[in-house]
């Protein structure tokens, strides 16, 4: 399927500032062409002074930010880049990728039997006149209910790699799909 905006970025320089194998697919299968640039920016915004939904689109916009300048700063031309960042929101609580294996676990148990929800943020940020740029950004969220699950399934689950470069420790692409009852959103 061509869309007929995806056709002007035909022969635009488009970034994606993500090393996420998910992100990479959706932008392949709308048949875009993109260099891959890992943001560097840390990610250490105080979660207590956003709403889950600012949080997200600010992580996103500086990720997008960090990505745009050192390219520029490298001379190399960009026309576009692309940043995202995924939370779980459980009780009021932010949670991103787990720091190892237990605090995955613990994720999940925390979400098993509950309903939660997932928020992504997108910053698009691109050249705007000779010196300035631009960013626009959108945001979703998606309720998320997770079915009774077993410790073992979870630790089998972890075992595989999966859970710990996603926010949550699950991702419903894969085998975390297995953990989900219902989706709305």
């Amino acid at each position: 399927m061509s869309f007929p905006f995806l056709q002007k970025l035909k022969d635009k320089r488009i970034v994606l500032a993500s090393g996420s194998p998910r992100r990479k697919e959706i932008l392949s299968n709308m048949g875009l062409n993109f260099d891959v640039v890992p943001s560097k920016f840390p990610e250490t915004l105080d979660k207590s002074k956003y709403s889950p939904l600012d949080y997200v689109v600010t992580n996103a916009t500086e990720k997008g930010l960090e990505v745009y300048k050192r390219l520029l700063e490298e001379g190399q031309k960009v026309d576009l880049v692309i940043a995202a960042d995924t939370v779980v929101v459980f009780g009021g609580e932010i949670l991103e990728k787990p720091k190892d294996k237990k605090d995955a676990l613990n994720m999940l148990r925390k979400l098993n039997r509950n309903s939660h929800c997932v928020y992504t943020g997108i910053a698009l940020v691109y050249p705007k006149g000779e010196s300035d740029y631009a960013i626009s950004t959108s945001t979703e969220n998606t309720e998320v209910v997770f079915r009774n699950n077993s410790d073992e399934d979870f630790l089998a689950y972890i075992d595989t790699g999966e859970p710990l470069d996603k926010a949550g420790s699950y991702g419903i692409q894969a085998f975390g799909s297995l953990f989900i009852e219902k989706i709305n959103g």
